[in-house]
């Protein structure tokens, strides 16, 4: 049995990108025990993230994707734990417009491994949203942590740059809706759902376009 536990917090700010902005709700999951744990995803501000951490060891902050407001706070975060920041190197264009001066860590890989309190987490290379975004599947907690590829309801937005919709639905056909029916999806922004409740609808998504 998994000794890992998921928390949650949200943290509220601006995405830009494209020359607009948008006032977003950003979820922060945390993924351990009571001495150690991995951030996903470290947008907006600090603070929050780091009282939640509450002098744990941080073992890494894995961006699901670097759009602004998923790394605004990685630095900082990573800065304050000396947690090695995590990123899929595809992704690399768009965290150079967040941090320019401060590469990312490490590099993900699709089937890599990030272990914590005894849990093994496998990145899933699910681009679309963006070329580099990834998902974190932790069969022993029965959870997908989705960026911003699935979402209750569908697809993340792929009306930016860098983002393709056809690339983003093969991503979630052939690398997320295979996974067990009761997987709990949590997600990057909005509440949490499960691969189960999102499978039937993939068509619709498809027809929609979006």
């Amino acid at each position: 049995m998994s000794g890992a536990r998921v928390e949650h917090l949200s943290t509220s700010g601006v995405f830009t990108l494209d020359g607009g902005s948008w006032e977003v709700d950003n979820n922060v999951w945390l993924i351990g025990d009571g001495d150690e744990v991995v951030v996903v995803d470290a947008p907006h501000e600090a603070a929050p993230i780091l009282a939640a951490v509450a002098g744990r060891r941080v073992v890494a902050v894995v961006c699901t994707h670097a759009h602004n407001d998923h790394v605004n706070a990685a630095v900082e975060v990573a800065e304050a734990t000396g947690a090695p920041i995590l990123l899929h190197p595809d992704d690399r264009v768009l965290w150079d417009m967040t941090h320019p001066d401060r590469a990312p860590d490490g590099a993900l890989a699709d089937g890599q491994s990030v272990e914590v309190a005894g849990t093994e987490l496998t990145v899933l290379h699910t681009p679309g949203h963006a070329p580099g975004a990834v998902c974190l599947y932790a069969p022993a907690l029965g959870a997908l942590f989705s960026g911003d590829t699935l979402f209750q309801g569908g697809p993340g937005a792929t009306g930016r740059s860098y983002s393709d919709f056809p690339t983003i639905v093969a991503s979630i056909r052939d690398r997320l809706l295979t996974l067990p029916s009761d997987t709990r999806v949590h997600t990057g922004h909005g509440p949490s759902t499960t691969i189960g409740a999102e499978a039937p609808h993939l068509q619709e998504w498809i027809d929609r376009g979006h």
